[in-house]
């Protein structure tokens, strides 16, 4: 007696075909794996730069034995730059390349104390960079003049007080940003060009006459895209944790959870392919249009510098892309330990993205 007709055997059949063929898509790896490793590699390799590096030179016959010229050289992120003459200097000053040129005197005049005059030689073109220096050197003046005039009265005193905490490193913002990314490309253009690629060559049409159902076809093609993307996720989180210090709150249980809240990001990127090779027509549109849909969210949605940069009215449009709610969510389960019920905006966001993409793609399926 035959065995009854299994839809998700079927489906289960279509996912392995799928596999293979997207581990044979150079395409797919590329976009997929190699990039988002390239990025990982490049951002957590960088040297964190948060702190405004300025760049000075020194004058001809600057006075270097007193306490400013030594506190001026202990500031961490003033480089004095030995290697330029008066010329060259004052050259790289109006380019931009350089802060300012300091020059200090003793005072003739005091007599009491030593007392000198620090002279800045600035620019325009480094006028922020400027501003920065000159409160940094009347910070480093002050502290010379507490220890001087200990008793010196002041108006205010601040006291500080440091609560430990984890330190966020480049990499526990960038490496969310390329899971993402890695999703995004996946499941935008991977499954576009694959189901239109089936679709072209009549595999779909040869397949509407067996009995499988397009809901288990695209359940099929998602389970091979969800292998490929917990391969890839796996490559990823383990390049980051265990080469640039990546952040795992609970170690693996939030690993577990970044990749179980990644099958949002998968239904929704995946099913965004699904709609756009339903519509297409031709080939050589689908890069065109998937691109409309990939390259604002790539921009605008945090991948590689937060969102706060943007203008308030563009932070709106932005908070509300489903890219945006994906990365946002992955940073908080993987740096502050959030769990997924505790992110109702996020998780919300997703849900409804989700519905509404899943509903489209169906509906926008067709088999020839």
């Amino acid at each position: 007696m035959p065995r009854p007709y299994s839809q998700f055997r079927a489906a289960l059949a279509l996912a392995k075909a799928s596999l293979v063929a997207m581990l044979r898509s150079p395409t797919s790896v590329v976009f997929s794996l190699l990039f988002p490793i390239i990025f990982i590699v490049v951002f957590g390799s960088m040297v964190n730069n948060t702190v405004v590096q300025l760049k000075i030179v020194i004058a001809p016959g600057c006075d270097t034995a007193n306490p400013v010229y030594e506190s001026l050289t202990k500031i961490s992120n003033i480089a004095i730059d030995k290697s330029l003459n008066i010329h060259d200097a004052t050259e790289a000053l109006q380019k931009g390349r350089l802060t300012a040129i300091v020059d200090i005197k003793k005072d003739a005049a005091a007599s009491a104390i030593p007392a000198y005059d620090v002279n800045l030689i600035s620019s325009t073109s480094a006028e922020n960079q400027n501003e920065l220096l000159q409160t940094l050197m009347k910070n480093a003046i002050g502290s010379i003049n507490e220890k001087i005039f200990p008793s010196n009265p002041t108006i205010a005193a601040i006291h500080t007080k440091e609560l430990p905490g984890r330190i966020y490193r480049q990499i526990d913002f960038i490496l969310p940003g390329q899971l993402g990314f890695s999703l995004l490309m996946a499941g935008v253009f991977g499954s576009s060009f694959l189901l239109f690629s089936l679709r072209q060559g009549l595999v779909l049409k040869r397949l509407s006459a067996t009995p499988i159902s397009r809901a288990y076809l695209i359940l099929g093609e998602m389970l091979s895209r969800l292998f490929f993307h917990v391969l890839s996720f796996i490559i990823m989180i383990a390049l980051g944790y265990f080469v640039f210090n990546f952040t795992l709150v609970n170690g693996f249980y939030t690993f577990l959870e970044m990749l179980f809240f990644s099958l949002f990001g998968l239904i929704i990127f995946m099913g965004i392919g699904f709609i756009i090779s339903g519509v297409i027509q031709n080939e050589s549109s689908i890069a065109p249009v998937a691109n409309t849909f990939t390259l604002p969210q790539i921009l605008l949605c945090g991948l590689f510098f937060p969102i706060e940069n943007y203008p308030h009215w563009l932070q709106s449009f932005c908070n509300i892309l489903p890219l945006t709610f994906f990365v946002d969510g992955l940073r908080k389960i993987a740096f502050e330990g959030t769990h997924i019920w505790q992110m109702p905006v996020q998780l919300s966001g997703l849900v409804i993205w989700a519905i509404v993409i899943s509903f489209l793609s169906i509906k926008l399926f067709k088999w020839e």
